[in-house]
């Protein structure tokens, strides 16, 4: 698998292409919001001779999101996100209208990856791990024949995701990295849904949340 990051909108989102040899691909959380950003990605996909096969997003908040309609109308791609975050989806123009962006869309869930526990296109299987906390329906995509995992805004490269929104909660989002995602191994790596991508070793010995719980033994069982 390879894959192709963009940090796109305001907000500064990873938007991430990935396909393999057979050219077909799946647009990881398309964060375009305008028409530069839509044709940077268009482009990049028509000079690699790509087919876009899936739009997938590892959680519903708008910033991951503003690209599915425009992806689902130049291409005709499959949406996937969990059906536990489709308030989220719903909610997105207001959440627009707070950071002045304009929503372009409400895309539909096609494949609810609240039910779905692997993704395919061409030869590549893309793993779905429930990974809540940040938002309700928060998955960890994970492709385990490269070891690599899209962790959307669960874990950073030295940080969590916050839980200070409307769905979110600190002892679900602690146990979704404690207890799914370090016993993935410490080669793993990671790349989030902002900033730098990083390993699960890393994290286990540098990201302050990480390092705390471990050393305190918190048990973050429901």
């Amino acid at each position: 698998m390879q894959l192709k990051t963009f940090v796109f909108n305001p907000i500064g989102e990873n938007t991430y292409v990935v396909w393999d040899q057979t050219k077909e691909c799946a647009i990881i959380d398309a964060g375009n919001c305008n028409p530069t950003e839509d044709v940077a990605l268009d482009n990049f996909i028509a000079a690699e001779g790509l087919k876009p096969v899936l739009a997938i997003n590892t959680h519903g908040h708008f910033d991951h999101l503003l690209g599915v309609s425009h992806l689902k109308e130049r291409y005709g791609v499959q949406f996937a996100c969990s059906s536990d975050d489709q308030y989220l989806i719903e909610s997105q123009r207001a959440a627009g209208q707070i950071y002045g962006i304009p929503i372009r869309g409400i895309p539909d869930i096609e494949i609810d990856l609240k039910t779905t526990s692997e993704l395919h296109f061409g030869e590549t299987t893309l793993v779905v791990k429930a990974t809540p906390g940040h938002t309700p329906g928060g998955v960890t995509l994970i492709d385990e024949a490269t070891q690599t995992a899209f962790t959307g805004d669960t874990l950073f490269r030295e940080s969590i995701g916050r839980t200070d929104l409307p769905g979110g909660d600190y002892p679900t989002l602690m146990h979704s990295i404690i207890e799914v995602l370090l016993p993935l191994g410490d080669a793993l790596k990671i790349y989030p849904g902002h900033a730098e991508s990083s390993t699960i070793g890393h994290e286990s010995l540098y990201n302050p949340f990480v390092v705390e719980a471990l050393q305190n033994q918190i048990n973050y069982e429901k």
